[in-house]
Formats: C-alpha cells, sequence, structure tokens
C-alpha cells in the first residue's frame, strides 16, 4: 500500500508545478517585491513616501488612511478589456486591489499630512514635529597642556 504512495508522488508532480505557479511570489512572504512599490526619505523638515500608482484616477481610486502611526494607501486598478479578442493576449499589469502600509517616523504631524498624484507616481508628505532644530551640533576638540 504504501509502495503504491509513493510511486504515484511523480505523477502529481506536474499538478503541484501548476499549483505552485498560481501562488505569486510578488508577494513580501516569498521575498519578492510590494504590490505599491515606494521610495521613502525625509526632505524639508518632512518625512516624503512616493508611490508608484500608474493607471489609476486618485480622485476615484485612491485611499490614504492614517491610524495610530501607520500611513495606509490602497488603490484599485481596472483592467479595461476593449478592443481584446481573448486570444494571444498577455499581460503582466497588476489589476485589482493593491496596498501597502508603512509606518511613520517618531514626531509626524498626523493631521498635516498631504498627497499630491503627478505623472503616476503618488507622493505623501508628512511634516516631522520639531524637524526644524538642528539635530545635533559640532563639539570642539581643545589641546590638553
Amino acid at each position: 500500500m504504501a509502495g503504491e504512495i509513493i510511486r504515484g508522488f511523480p505523477a502529481l508532480r506536474p499538478v503541484w508545478s501548476d499549483w505552485f505557479d498560481t501562488l505569486s511570489t510578488e508577494s513580501p512572504l516569498f521575498g519578492g517585491d510590494h504590490p505599491i512599490r515606494i521610495e521613502e526619505g525625509r526632505e524639508n523638515g518632512a518625512y516624503v513616501l512616493r508611490a508608484e500608482l500608474p493607471g489609476v484616477d486618485p480622485q476615484e481610486d485612491v485611499e490614504i488612511t492614517v491610524d495610530d502611526g501607520t500611513l495606509t494607501i490602497h488603490a484599485e486598478r481596472t483592467e479595461e478589456s476593449s478592443g481584446r479578442d481573448g486570444g494571444g493576449h498577455r499581460t503582466e499589469f497588476r489589476y485589482g486591489s493593491l496596498t501597502r502600509a508603512v509606518q511613520l517616523p517618531r514626531g509626524v504631524i498626523e493631521d498635516r499630512i498631504t498627497a499630491e498624484y503627478d505623472k503616476g507616481v503618488l507622493t505623501v508628505r508628512a511634516p516631522i514635529e520639531g524637524a526644524e532644530r538642528p539635530s545635533g551640533r559640532r563639539v570642539e576638540v581643545t589641546r590638553g597642556e
């Protein structure tokens, strides 16, 4: 009985292979890219996040929320199917719901966060409290006598 089961495994290999191919390796769990790619950093006293979101209407398809120090971007991208006959068409574009959440740095003034969308890039700016103050000062070293 056990020998029959073991002999059956090679026959299942194509089924497993097909099933694993359907899993998204783009997931961060698999070490792939997030569905929304970002750049983040600090500029002029603010935390700045830029997100690639081509092909969306920012007024209709993008929602940004801030909750307890976490900024969440949610977007919907729908596929237009006009002019396709269904045969030989291939797309690697991502459609459907896309979500990305990032932890905001300490000191962000949440009620002053702004967002702008231009040429497929969403830019979110979050002022940081006290960022105008220098973060350090130079200490001069003197010679002992």
